[in-house]
C-alpha cells in the first residue's frame, strides 16, 4: 500500500487510513471500520482489507464492508490470503470490485505457487480501464501478432502479467479438485469442531498449571473465525514454542508472546488436536 501511494505521488503517511482494535481490545469492530469509511466520505478512494486478519485470525464481514464502501463512491477490494480454502467466499454477490490471494496457505499448493485474483464481472468486460498492461493479459486471439496497444482478455485474465508456472499450476489444479470434491461447506464444518476441541484442550491444560494462562485473541464467534486460534502466553515465553518445535507441532509464533495454530480440516483429526495437548503438557512441565 505504502509503494502504491507512493507511485500516485501521495506521502503513504498522508495517504493511507488505518483502522485498530480499541484500547485493550485485539479484534476490529466492523462498526469501527464503517464509521471511518462515513466520516472520510468521498475523500476515500480505496478500502482494502484483509478478509481474514493474519494475527488474530478475525474474519470481517465483507459483504458489509463493500456496501460501506461503494456508498462514499470507492472501489472495495480484499486481501484473501488467509481467506481463501478456509471460509466461505461470495465475492461476486457481494458486488467486491478485487481481490487476491495466494495458494500455499489453506489451498495447499506447495510453497510460491501462483497466486489468484478477482475481478468483477462490470470491470473485468470493460476495456476501457487503465491498467499496468502485461503480456499474458492480452487477449488471446490476436497476441502473437505483435501489433502496438493493449487489448486486454476479457475477465480477470486482463490483469496478468505473465505466464503461469505450469508445474506450480498442476499442484494447483490438484488441490482445487480435492476443494470441489469435498466442498467448502463440509470443510467449514469440520473446522469448527477442530477449532472448538482446540479451544477445550487449551483450557483444560491450563487449568493444570499454575504458570500459564492462555488467552486466546481470536474470535469467539465461530461465524467470525476460520480455522485458526490465536493466544497471547501469559506467563509463559518463546521458549515454549521452541520446545513445542521440537516435540514435531508445526505452529507459527508472533511477537511479543502469540501463537497461532491452524487445525486444517482438510488433513487434520482430532487424534493431531489431542496429541498436542498433550505435547504442549509435557512442554509446560
Amino acid at each position: 500500500m505504502e509503494s502504491q501511494a507512493k507511485f500516485h505521488g501521495f506521502n503513504p503517511d498522508d495517504a493511507i487510513v488505518e483502522v485498530a482494535p480499541r484500547d485493550g481490545e485485539y479484534t476490529i469492530r466492523t462498526e469501527d471500520i464503517l464509521a471511518k469509511i462515513e466520516e472520510l466520505g468521498s475523500e476515500v478512494a480505496l478500502v482494502f482489507w484483509g478478509g481474514v486478519n493474519y494475527y488474530t485470525g478475525q474474519v470481517f464481514d465483507m459483504e458489509t464492508i463493500t456496501k460501506s464502501g461503494h456508498s462514499v463512491g470507492a472501489k472495495v477490494g480484499f486481501d484473501l490470503a488467509h481467506a481463501a480454502g478456509n471460509v466461505k467466499l461470495q465475492l461476486h454477490d457481494w458486488g467486491v470490485d478485487f481481490a487476491a490471494w495466494c495458494s500455499y496457505k489453506y489451498l495447499n499448493s506447495g510453497p510460491g505457487n501462483v497466486s489468484g485474483v478477482f475481478v468483477h464481472k462490470r470491470h473485468g468486460e470493460d476495456s476501457s480501464l487503465p491498467r499496468f498492461a502485461g503480456w499474458w493479459g492480452h487477449d488471446e486471439g490476436n497476441r502473437f501478432l505483435m501489433e502496438k496497444g493493449f487489448v486486454p482478455s476479457k475477465g480477470a485474465e486482463g490483469w496478468q502479467l505473465s505466464n503461469a508456472p505450469i508445474f506450480g499450476m498442476a499442484a494447483h489444479r490438484a488441490s482445487l479438485e480435492i476443494f470441489e470434491e469435498v466442498g467448502m461447506d463440509q470443510l467449514i464444518a469440520k473446522s469448527r469442531l477442530l477449532v472448538a476441541y482446540l479451544e477445550y484442550i487449551l483450557a483444560q491444560v491450563a487449568l493444570k498449571f499454575d504458570n500459564c494462562n492462555f488467552e486466546s485473541i481470536t474470535p469467539t464467534n465461530p461465524e467470525e473465525k476460520g480455522c485458526q486460534v490465536s493466544v497471547l502466553l501469559h506467563g509463559q515465553r518463546k521458549e515454549l514454542f521452541d520446545k513445542l518445535t521440537k516435540k514435531g507441532v508445526l505452529a507459527d509464533w508472533r511477537e511479543p508472546n502469540v501463537i497461532r495454530m491452524a487445525p486444517v480440516p482438510l488433513y487434520n483429526s482430532f487424534e493431531d488436536i489431542f496429541r498436542f495437548g498433550k505435547k504442549l503438557e509435557a512442554s509446560l512441565c
